[in-house]
């Protein structure tokens, strides 16, 4: 099975591909649709935005040319961090919408405003999550999820939630797997997205993860990425360099056991 064809179910039946493109730094205009243009072409069919990037609008302009249906191509977008009232939240899902025509996964960017990492938004994001929730039930979106949350914050939410997130998008990559979260969220039917998979590229030049990959004849890209869809999350690596969204998707191969061990108990390296 190709990779691009690969899924995951989420907790309400809608299927995931375990594979996408992140749009994350990537500017608005040309290059943002150049890049999902290639990525569609290549054959990507989860995009992942978000209202923070500002490149929603050139998202939704490479998919509408693309030709393909847009029922095929799964898009998940985020409101931004800093909202953290109903109203807030309510006009944001509109705008995405209108800039994106359809959205298949809505996430809460994160549980805090990016100024004010650590503050505590318990109240804020349950209002969020209300928003989000009455517009999962009038079908506005069909999956919604957080980002960046931890257990602490998953709990609080969990308190208030009459639905319980889809999916949780957090940095995820071998030496930094987040067991802690990532137990949690398996044990109540939460997807794993893995956001940064490389590390932001500083997994490039590990020795360590180039011994590893050099076993099965593969690119470190290659090692990490097939490490963190073999860990059972969607794997979102950015790129804007067609020949590496190719050589992102070749990834069909399997780890040994012994070496998702190695791979579980590497440091760090963006500690």
């Amino acid at each position: 099975m190709s990779t691009f064809t690969t899924t995951t179910t989420l907790a309400n039946g809608v299927e995931i591909p375990t594979l996408g493109l992140g749009t994350w730094q990537v500017p608005d205009g040309p290059e943002t649709y150049d890049a999902v243009a290639e990525a569609l072409r290549v054959g990507y069919r989860h995009i992942d935005t978000a209202r923070a990037y500002g490149n929603e609008a050139s998202v939704a302009r490479a998919i509408a040319d693309s030709g393909i249906p847009s029922e095929e191509i799964f898009v998940t977008t985020k409101i931004p961090a800093q909202l953290k009232t109903y109203d807030e939240a309510v006009e944001s899902i509109r705008l995405s919408l209108d800039k994106l025509g359809r959205i298949d996964l809505m996430l809460i960017h994160a549980p805090w405003p990016w100024d004010a990492i650590g503050s505590n938004h318990t109240e804020g994001n349950a209002e969020v999550w209300r928003a989000m929730e009455e517009a999962y039930a009038h079908g506005e979106v069909r999956a919604i999820g957080v980002s960046n949350f931890e257990v602490e914050h998953l709990t609080a939410l969990l308190g208030t939630a009459k639905v319980t997130p889809h999916a949780n998008q957090i940095r995820f990559f071998p030496g930094h797997a987040q067991a802690g979260v990532s137990s949690f969220c398996a044990d109540r039917g939460i997807v794993i997205e893995a956001y940064s998979p490389l590390a932001t590229g500083a997994l490039l030049d590990s020795r360590e993860l180039a011994a590893v990959a050099e076993r099965y004849g593969r690119t470190v890209a290659q090692l990490s990425i097939r490490y963190v869809l073999q860990k059972g999350a969607v794997a979102l690596p950015k790129t804007t360099t067609p020949s590496r969204m190719v050589e992102n998707a070749d990834v069909d191969f399997e780890i040994s056991a012994t070496d998702m061990a190695y791979l579980d108990g590497l440091a760090d390296p963006t500690v």
